[in-house]
């Protein structure tokens, strides 16, 4: 079993305007409303490609309720963790396309039509009491499971919670996959996470260096392997991934070429399509070319990727 962890999730709500306008009232085009976070991101498109997962995590109010239920729809078994205070917090996604006579040109804001706004909300502050609870779930767990820990902490959660958490799963040797930014990732990996996985970016903060190349990728993955890490996934956007592996390889593979429509949730996809490869095959390589081809099928979509068109990207490659 799969066991995705979201300490913070969310009701995405996505919406489109035309022309967006500040102090004016503006009409949608279009709006959805999607369970959000990283983790349940990860459990939507483990789901979509048939793999079994249990979503874990925190919701409260009448929000959390909604996430259930649509992550329920989704395919994915849930286990959360009821918090007494608050609500599930509801994120705005706000997609505005400016016509042509409202744009100006020499302004650096507008070098694009299409303009991505978002505001996330802070969500509910988390007791120790319902911390212990989700954490007593690990003893549950066994080493043929794979735990996904990934996106924000909750307030009131300590940032040392993915140690934490890294730490309990090692003692069992279960694996785990580590997708968080600075120092949530940096201190589990004298744990030995399975799997991390930082963007170009997040790796540039870990070692406040601008990188420029992917041999400078590689090598600094491989610092992220001598600190404890045992497979190291750096995700490079439109130019694809590269993966420093536990066998000594280095697999490097650029994306498939689409319209970018959609920058929620590439990278969460990708972390889903890679664990579904390497269950399905136990082969890197594969591993890789699926988790590009989910990201990337997110990228071209409005939301998150179907396995529809996962297969087709499959397919064209």
């Amino acid at each position: 079993m799969i066991y995705t962890i979201t300490f913070n999730p969310s009701l995405d709500y996505v919406v489109s305007v035309e022309d967006f306008q500040t102090e004016k009232v503006n009409r949608t085009t279009s709006e959805f409303i999607f369970p959000g976070g990283k983790g349940i991101n990860v459990s939507t498109i483990l789901s979509e490609l048939g793999i079994e997962n249990t979503a874990l995590g925190f919701v409260a109010g009448f929000t959390g309720v909604e996430l259930e239920k649509q992550l329920k729809k989704k395919g994915a078994i849930t286990d959360f963790v009821t918090v007494k205070e608050g609500n599930t917090r509801i994120n705005i996604k706000l997609r505005s396309t400016y016509s042509k006579e409202n744009i100006h040109e020499t302004a650096e804001e507008y070098t694009q039509s299409d303009v991505e706004t978002e505001i996330n909300a802070s969500g509910p502050i988390v007791s120790e009491e319902e911390l212990q609870s989700l954490l007593d779930k690990l003893a549950g767990f066994n080493e043929e499971d794979i735990v996904v820990i990934s996106g924000s902490v909750s307030k009131g959660i300590s940032q040392s919670v993915y140690a934490d958490i890294v730490k309990l799963c090692n003692e069992r040797n279960i694996k785990v996959v580590v997708d968080a930014a600075s120092s949530l990732l940096w201190n589990t990996l004298e744990y030995e996470p399975f799997l991390i996985k930082p963007n170009k970016d997040e790796l540039e903060d870990i070692f406040y260096r601008d990188i420029f190349s992917k041999d400078e990728v590689v090598f600094y993955g491989k610092e992220l392997q001598n600190r404890g890490a045992k497979n190291v996934l750096v995700s490079l956007g439109e130019h694809g991934a590269v993966l420093v592996a536990e066998n000594g390889e280095v697999y490097e593979m650029e994306a498939p070429q689409g319209e970018v429509l959609n920058s929620v949730g590439a990278g969460d996809s990708m972390v889903a399509g890679f664990l579904a490869g390497y269950l399905e095959s136990n082969d890197f390589n594969k591993a890789l070319r699926l988790g590009i081809c989910a990201g990337s099928a997110t990228a071209f979509s409005y939301g998150l990727a179907t396995k529809t068109e996962i297969d087709k990207l499959l397919l064209s490659e």
